[in-house]
């Protein structure tokens, strides 16, 4: 039961630290939408996605209305795409973007997500087609995101699809260039991708999960950092307790939010992912965290460490919270979205060698970097390489979403708009990695795959 203290805690990390619940995310299966003809299979998808997300929005406002818990998005995960429209006999799966579009714009979400292929060991007929599509799919439609996962502990490295996204996300980039690539913000490549990712631009409806679930995010950077500011100067071991304790609370609330929403729009429940998701809002980074640690500026030597530190304590606050807690869970370091961020590569202590190294402790990695437009598709291939090398040995979920900034130099700043926010464009090395790229195949699976 909560106490009077706890009401007042909970209202002022609502009122003043930026706490809220950052996404509802319906999943739903479209695995019985296949259809060889592709136009049959659009409007089956169509209208299966609107006939179970018609209440999403208006559920969300109405649970944040009652409990007085700001909702950010409402959003919709599906079926990887390349899975549920591999039957139909077109080579464009443009269509099928262009259906889940039309389907969030029906149902008023922030977007949907699911544009995706698995092919970690291998591709489909599908999962080429889709691919392929990406470019067209992402410039044509307004709110729909795609995903590639390219690698896992257990299979390894799909080096061929390492290279095909460098060119994907090049040509992306080209065809959406009159929104600063808007496109590339839209588009994650992953290694060991969850199933139950509520996240954009990463989510899907993995194949393991029900007919319908809720996915519920919270994130609450500027909870932490204010809790930090009540144990200056005290040692590491107490900065760890109060970021579990202060998790603890935030993820608590998630729990409530992701039972009301499944139990009033007849969905199961997921899981509650306590990731700490940054905006561009000032007091609502994950730099300053870092800093209030002991950091001049984020990126500085000790900022892994502190990191290690943070995203440990979340993970151990929020599975005491909650039993099912999923996802990403840990803290986020996209760099456009975090004006703490921002502000150290703008002040070149932030490098994109320093944020490979942060990700090795984090959740996700090399997220919303903006680098040169002339940026080779071998060298972005190569930093995918770097980053899913990253996920596969270390058993944990890496990605890249980088935004080659066409016409840009570093130094100059690309803008995404709202909740993408800033990008200023960071350097990369100008050694060429193209023999390396090019040579295709598959790294091999490392031996702590081997767990049975």
């Amino acid at each position: 039961m909560l106490n009077q203290h706890e009401i007042i805690e909970t209202l002022n990390m609502i009122d003043n630290q930026h706490l809220d619940i950052r996404t509802i995310t319906m999943g739903i299966s479209l695995r019985d939408c296949c259809h060889p003809d592709p136009k049959i299979a659009a409007t089956k998808m169509y209208d299966k996605i609107t006939k179970y997300a018609k209440d999403l929005v208006k559920t969300g406002e109405e649970i944040e209305k009652e409990m007085g818990i700001p909702i950010i998005n409402k959003r919709i995960s599906v079926t990887p795409m390349a899975i549920a429209a591999e039957s139909s006999e077109t080579e464009d799966y443009t269509i099928f973007a262009k259906a889940m579009d039309n389907a969030a714009k029906e149902c008023g979400v922030n977007f949907i997500g699911g544009f995706s292929a698995l092919v970690q060991k291998g591709f489909t007929v599908g999962d080429r087609r889709l691919i392929n599509s990406i470019p067209s799919a992402l410039a044509e439609t307004d709110f729909v995101c795609s995903s590639v996962n390219v690698g896992s502990t257990k299979a390894g490295i799909n080096m061929d699809a390492v290279a095909l996204m460098g060119n994907i996300i090049k040509e992306t980039a080209e065809k959406t260039k009159e929104n600063d690539g808007l496109g590339c913000a839209k588009l994650v490549v992953f290694c060991n991708a969850v199933e139950d990712n509520p996240f954009m631009a990463g989510a899907f409806h993995g194949v393991g999960e029900p007919e319908c679930a809720i996915n519920v995010g919270v994130s609450g950077p500027g909870v932490v950092y204010n809790a930090l500011k009540s144990v200056k100067g005290a040692p590491f071991d107490v900065v760890a307790e109060t970021v579990k304790k202060t998790a603890f609370k935030i993820t608590r609330m998630g729990q409530l939010i992701a039972r009301e929403a499944s139990s009033r729009l007849n969905a199961e429940f997921g899981i509650v992912d306590l990731s700490l998701a940054p905006t561009p809002a000032v007091g609502d980074s994950v730099a300053r965290i870092l800093e209030e640690m002991g950091l001049e500026t984020c990126g500085t030597h000790g900022t892994t460490a502190a990191l290690a530190l943070l995203n440990d304590a979340v993970k151990k606050g929020g599975v005491m919270a909650s039993s099912s807690v999923g996802g990403l869970s840990g803290a986020f370091i996209p760099v456009s979205e975090d004006e703490g961020m921002i502000e150290a590569v703008k002040k070149n202590v932030l490098t994109l060698d320093k944020l490979e190294a942060m990700t090795c402790v984090c959740s996700v990695g090399l997220d919303m970097i903006a680098v040169p437009g002339e940026t080779t598709a071998q060298t972005i291939a190569a930093i995918i390489a770097d980053e899913a090398a990253i996920g596969m040995i270390n058993q944990k979920t890496t990605a890249v979403r980088i935004i080659p900034a066409l016409n840009k130099k570093v130094g100059d700043e690309i803008e995404m708009g709202g909740l993408l926010g800033t990008a200023p464009v960071m350097p990369v090395h100008k050694e060429s990695s193209y023999d390396f790229i090019m040579r295709g195949g598959r790294i091999p699976a490392p031996l702590n795959s081997l767990k049975n």
